[in-house]
């Protein structure tokens, strides 16, 4: 398409846009709940009634196991019973378990809590709904603004959660994240519009029919061992990375934030043109390899130089600027790699296999401390980085091709077939699946040779 030349239908409606900034604030509320327990529950390891190493580190994963398992079930559910009461209740059931934590003096009081805030599991019920309220050519944008809502929330998360356990203690904390998900289910009720229709989006839910097919696709199950390992490591990390600030180097605990805060950011500026280089230049899996290497010596870094003040902030630094990395290129690679119309069940798998990880990164790296000392979970991080690397290896380099998805109506289902040769026809059309029932073709498409223009002629959205 002439670069001069602008897409049809190119801008999101208002109400579009509202939906898509009140459905990533519920979605970042959520995750900012969660994350601001990650650098203040091991400093309570000797503060809490019952408290040792090994029930620490499970305080702080144990919220993966209830996300992890109820992801997808809470999903369907939404499919039964509609997006906002599946929402509502796990804002509800998040709340819950805030105040268990906030109002218990013992470590198996915080553990329950734990748990059923992690039973809020509203992910795809948030995504479902994001796709119900907005047309097939702008939901790639809504979730992307979900997306990014994920990152700046895990950023404020480590910064707000070392200032509130100094103004309020850990209690302070828990009842700050009950009051969090409380305004969620404000911003619910108020600013969330109601979708006229709700129907199944393959491209954002998962679909049971599919399960088989995508657990049996090699390529996505590296991809869902990936984003496993990377958040074991990161909670695992989490276990001790304030401990080692707090005792090794002597940072107060009100001040860990003057360490996370330049931390991130410098790795964010870092992780950049790393980005740049694997979608422009097209160099996903050599810069995706070297992120899972970086993070591997990393960690290695800080088993031997974590009691040294200036070694263990450069590893810091190398550890969140290969996190970052990863973090942003798995999702873009499930996308790449799942087929067009099985990218909702293939990122409902991988998102339960993100919480699992962050259970078992949780436990592990509690009894590893426990048994061994910080450099031990550090050691144990380096290790499940080598092994990431040998499965990763092995990865075919993706097509650099992305999601698109055309409302076509409905037609009738003898014209199917032709539609998806018509569509395949296209320039930088590579796929085209359509689905009749759903009035939607699902495609795979190069961005930088795609003819947009003529694309959107096929749109019932532009008829």
């Amino acid at each position: 398409m002439a670069a001069d030349k602008q897409p049809i239908n190119s801008n999101m409606t208002p109400l579009e846009k509202r939906a898509a900034l009140s459905l990533a604030s519920i979605f970042s509320i959520r995750m900012l709940g969660l994350f601001m327990l990650f650098p203040v529950i091991s400093l309570y390891q000797d503060r809490l009634a019952g408290a040792t190493p090994a029930l620490i580190g499970f305080a702080i994963g144990v919220y993966g196991l209830t996300q992890g398992l109820l992801q997808i079930p809470f999903g369907l559910l939404s499919d039964r019973i509609g997006r906002k009461p599946v929402i509502f209740m796990g804002l509800a059931l998040f709340a819950l378990g805030s105040v268990v934590a906030a109002l218990s003096d013992s470590v198996y009081g915080v553990i329950a809590g734990r748990a059923l805030q992690g039973c809020g599991a509203i992910a795809a019920a948030i995504m479902a709904l994001a796709a119900d309220l907005t047309r097939e050519e702008h939901r790639t944008k809504a979730m992307a603004m979900i997306g990014m809502s994920i990152g700046s929330a895990f950023a404020l998360a480590l910064v707000l959660g070392p200032i509130f356990d100094h103004w309020f203690g850990l209690s302070g904390v828990f009842w700050f994240t009950a009051i969090m998900a409380l305004l969620g289910m404000l911003v619910l009720k108020v600013m969330v519009p109601n979708p006229v229709t709700q129907r199944l989006h393959r491209d954002a839910e998962p679909v049971p029919a599919q399960f088989r097919q995508v657990l049996k696709d090699g390529q996505l199950l590296r991809l869902n061992l990936g984003i496993f390992l990377l958040h074991m490591i990161l909670t695992a990390s989490f276990v001790v990375f304030p401990q080692v600030l707090l005792k090794e180097l002597g940072i107060d605990s009100s001040h860990h934030w003057y360490v996370y805060l330049p931390v991130l950011l410098l790795s964010v500026l870092a992780m950049i043109p790393f980005i740049v280089m694997a979608e422009r230049h097209r160099r996903m899996k050599n810069v995706f390899l070297g992120g899972i290497l970086f993070i591997g010596l990393a960690q290695l870094g800080l088993a031997l130089g974590y009691h040294t003040f200036w070694l263990a902030i450069l590893f810091l630094w190398m550890f969140f600027t290969a996190f970052n990395l990863l973090e942003a290129s798995l999702p873009s690679l499930v996308s790449k790699i799942a087929p067009p119309d099985s990218k909702g069940t293939a990122m409902g798998f991988y998102s339960s296999s993100q919480f699992l990880g962050a259970f078992l990164g949780g436990t592990l790296g509690g009894v590893m401390h426990g048994k061994f000392g910080y450099g031990s979970v550090f050691v144990l991080c380096a290790v499940m980085a080598l092994l990431w690397m040998v499965f990763a290896s092995s990865m075919k380099n993706p097509r650099y091709l992305s999601s698109y998805l055309l409302n076509i109506g409905d037609i009738p289902l003898k014209q199917a077939p032709h539609l998806a040769a018509e569509l395949t026809a296209v320039a930088g059309v590579a796929e085209a699946i359509v689905i009749v029932e759903d009035q939607v073709a699902y495609l795979k498409v190069d961005r930088k040779a795609l003819d947009e223009e003529r694309l959107l002629q096929f749109s019932a959205s532009e008829k």
